[in-house]
């Protein structure tokens, strides 16, 4: 009888060892949240809208740029604040690791990809053309998951704003900061399109 109470805490703690182990592993494996290039130019939001992952630029170390690359001329004045980069992200069966396209707007072409994460900080994403001509980078977190959803509740629940100051202020609160310009990005209209 002596020796159970040491069975039982060596017990609990091997459980809470196997579920930490497991929750690592289930935030491990969750794309979602923004993350930084690997040459630290931008940072890419990605979120789960209607079932794929897709992402966006939404921070710029040099803002206002635009889409000057693009083979579509229509394009070629859009900003890249906002700019879809992962497209339609559909989850591979059976592993942590999602297929669909990047666009590449330092040449204006899209490739197949896959994107997985490798540990909660960093996202690895890799892309071919022609299915041969491959290359990838590790992107790093900047930002933690964000829910899904379809509204992902971020754009729902953000303050009315315009230009890029929030509007809402209430008695005794610092003055407003700046709002986030892209919010929720499955309503962004490249995306919303698609996703619903």
């Amino acid at each position: 009888m002596l020796h159970c109470p040491r069975k039982f805490t060596r017990t609990a703690v091997y459980s809470g060892i196997f579920l930490a182990a497991g929750l690592a592993q289930a935030i491990a494996a969750d794309p979602t949240g923004d993350w930084r290039v690997a040459d630290g130019v931008a940072n890419i939001r990605v979120a789960e809208c209607d079932g794929s992952m897709w992402g966006v630029v939404a921070w710029e170390k040099e803002p206002g740029g635009h889409d000057t690359n693009n083979p579509e001329v229509s394009k070629r004045n859009r900003p890249t604040l906002g700019m879809p980069i992962l497209l339609d992200m559909k989850k591979k069966p059976g592993i942590d690791q999602w297929e669909g396209q990047v666009y590449n707007a330092k040449d204006g072409k899209t490739y197949s990809s896959t994107i997985k994460s490798t540990s909660p900080d960093q996202l690895e994403i890799k892309g071919c053309l022609l299915g041969f001509l491959c290359g990838g980078e590790t992107w790093t977190r900047v930002a933690p998951p964000i829910p899904a959803s379809p509204a992902n509740h971020m754009a729902n629940a953000a303050p009315k704003t315009t230009g890029s100051v929030s509007l809402t202020k209430m008695p005794h609160q610092k003055p407003a900061q700046p709002a986030d310009p892209v919010g929720d990005i499955c309503l962004l209209p490249d995306i919303a399109r698609f996703a619903h």
